[in-house]
């Protein structure tokens, strides 16, 4: 790990570093707040997983995370959405495919499945590399995230139950094997063959028998992506009910898929992450 920037912020620091990483085979960089708490004892870490077109910057930025992550001592740990580079493949002219839409799967077609092997970076590289080389209790961690990222953070906690103290998403794509962004993703990365979508789906994981103790989810009723049947919610309430997982959907009144939306949240998200931690 490289440091390339350390700022102070809310008593801690927040900090960006770069590395090479084995499984993307190219530089990855990502952002660590480190709350005040760090500076005596090691800390329990919060992962984000941001949506689509974001890099680590945008959740750090535009969210207010750092503060509650202050007051509560808990590390947010914030990766890139997709690997980067003049050798990565990309999709010039689309948002949704190639850089900045990794989607946190594993890539098995080409060009993509050089580079594009996400799942594997959040689960098993980042934390190997973060928790030897900065102050973070090993094994002790949460996920969230947005969008995108709401679905990564859900299959990454139904698929490794073991690993998370707890979930939530804020707006997650719940369905991507139904929705436009996961279909173009999906077929890209992991070819036309559906089955080997079901590894990625969420609502797929909990009805193969996938579990976690419980789901937070923050849902904004004026949601652009709503109408378009990108998130479907309602997919996630019918599997969890279905399973008995307990599911927390709140549908808040007004709220658009934007970091605004986030922001007004996010210490009730890290508030209820820290709980499960500090156990």
């Amino acid at each position: 790990m490289i440091e390339i920037e350390s700022i102070k912020e809310s008593g801690g620091y927040l900090k960006r570093y770069s590395h090479d990483s084995e499984v993307c085979r190219c530089e990855m960089i990502f952002s660590v707040y480190l709350p005040p708490q760090a500076e005596q004892q090691p800390v329990p870490t919060l992962y984000w997983l941001s949506g689509l077109t974001c890099t680590d910057d945008n959740v750090r930025v535009k969210a207010g995370a750092q503060r509650y992550a202050a007051e509560q001592g808990v590390a947010l740990l914030m990766p890139d959405t997709s690997p980067r580079g003049h050798d990565v493949p990309d999709e010039k002219g689309r948002y949704d495919l190639g850089k900045g839409a990794g989607f946190y799967v594993n890539a098995t077609q080409s060009p993509w499945d050089k580079n594009y092997q996400m799942y594997d970076y959040v689960t098993r590289e980042l934390p190997a590399l973060v928790e030897a080389g900065l102050p973070l209790i090993p094994g002790r961690k949460s996920i969230s995230g947005h969008s995108m990222g709401g679905h990564g953070a859900l299959i990454c906690a139904l698929k490794n139950p073991q690993a998370y103290r707890s979930v939530s998403a804020f707006s997650p794509i719940c369905h991507p094997a139904l929705g436009n962004w996961g279909q173009t993703c999906f077929s890209a990365y992991l070819g036309d063959d559906q089955q080997s979508w079901q590894q990625y789906d969420a609502i797929a994981l909990i009805e193969a028998g996938a579990t976690v103790p419980e789901i937070l989810v923050d849902q904004g009723t004026a949601d652009e992506f709503l109408d378009e049947g990108q998130l479907l919610p309602e997919t996630l309430v019918t599997a969890c009910k279905a399973a008995g997982i307990p599911l927390q959907m709140r549908m808040q009144d007004g709220y658009d898929h934007s970091y605004h939306f986030i922001a007004t949240f996010i210490g009730e998200h890290i508030a209820y992450h820290a709980r499960a931690l500090k156990k």
